[in-house]
């Protein structure tokens, strides 16, 4: 089975890997011919530095885990797909029986096996195994390139949720590459009046302000907390969502915030952040992490079908599968305007 492999920081091949051996079908599961995987930031930082806090790769992985398919084969006890079924999956496996999964929680089980994260192998390969539970049929008018979108836009739509977005909502997104973006987006179908995005990239920004009643903020020139407050009469806004993971941008989300306002926690921090602590007391803001996503796929899924959501315009560039070394090291480079890169595998 030829798949993209991290061989080590910096070295991808693309190569024969025994991977199939180890995939054994079991009742409820289903065997999926892949179609489209996107490219994550996350997959582009295992292939850059080796590692993302505390999952570092430490022998040869498969990467990929945004991806769309075929279902190709079904346990004997599969009832809701059929071999032919166009799918999209989920990528994180919880232990159904953790106290966290028996919660609600499954993202946040310890146990949580999520395909290309080490020492879990991703999807970009020709086929994998997947439980039932955790793949979903996809409606005639949503695409194989849509539904490899679904994995980052579950992002958007666990943080809104969390976010608690209330109608007419005016939102801020710090960071306008694909999981801000598709923030924004979740933001205005959950109910925001007006979403502002801050990022550094025009081209993003443009692209952003094409979306829906969205306004672009380019902090190299603009003063963030000033702009916000000058839209808003000087409340600010109620939700600051930050997407970026830089740390400049974590010390200050409290500037453009209103009172009682809420602050949700996106983009991974490589490293121990700082923020204002008496600007969040005096103003009584709640403040929420999200780690990846949980009970969202479908909702996902339908809102990519009935038009509240629509993640085409995300898509800016696709690789052929032969060429997947090479579409790493564009991304790696992070062009200006690129904004998600999917790879194409063979049908």
């Amino acid at each position: 089975m030829k798949a993209l492999v991290l061989e080590e920081k910096m070295k991808l091949s693309l190569r024969d890997f025994p991977i199939e051996r180890e995939e054994v079908m079991g009742p409820r599961d289903v065997r999926i011919k892949l179609h489209t995987v996107g490219i994550c930031g996350s997959d582009v930082h295992y292939y850059t530095h080796g590692g993302a806090g505390i999952f570092q790769v430490k022998a040869p992985m498969i990467l990929g885990h945004e991806a769309s398919g075929i279902v190709v084969e079904t346990g004997a006890e599969v009832t809701s797909l059929k071999v032919g079924d166009r799918v999209c999956m989920e990528p994180g496996i919880p232990d159904p029986n953790s106290r966290a999964t028996r919660l609600g929680l499954y993202n946040v089980d310890p146990a949580v096996r999520f395909w290309a994260t080490p020492p879990i192998h991703g999807v970009l390969r020709p086929t994998v195994v997947h439980p039932e539970n955790f793949t979903f049929k996809l409606p005639d008018n949503v695409s194989f390139a849509e539904a490899a979108m679904v994995e980052p836009l579950a992002v958007g739509v666990h943080a809104a949720t969390k976010a608690q977005v209330k109608p007419g909502d005016i939102a801020l997104v710090m960071g306008a590459g694909p999981i801000g973006l598709v923030t924004a987006l979740s933001a205005l179908a959950a109910g925001c009046a007006r979403v502002f995005i801050s990022d550094v990239d025009d081209t993003k920004l443009e692209l952003a302000a094409k979306l829906g009643p969205i306004t672009p903020i380019n902090v190299a020139r603009q003063d963030l907390g000033n702009e916000i407050l000058a839209a808003t009469e000087g409340w600010g806004v109620e939700i600051v969502f930050e997407c970026s993971g830089s740390p400049r941008a974590a010390e200050v989300v409290f500037d453009p915030l209103c009172p009682a306002g809420r602050v949700v926690f996106i983009g991974m921090q490589m490293h121990d952040i700082n923020y204002d602590v008496g600007k969040a007391m005096v103003r009584e803001a709640r403040v929420e992490h999200v780690f990846r996503y949980a009970h969202v796929f479908p909702r996902c899924v339908s809102m990519m079908s009935s038009g509240a959501i629509n993640v085409k315009p995300l898509i800016t560039r696709t690789f052929e599968f032969e060429d997947s070394v090479r579409a790493f090291e564009i991304a790696a480079s992070a062009p200006k305007g690129e904004v998600k890169m999917q790879i194409a595998l063979p049908q």
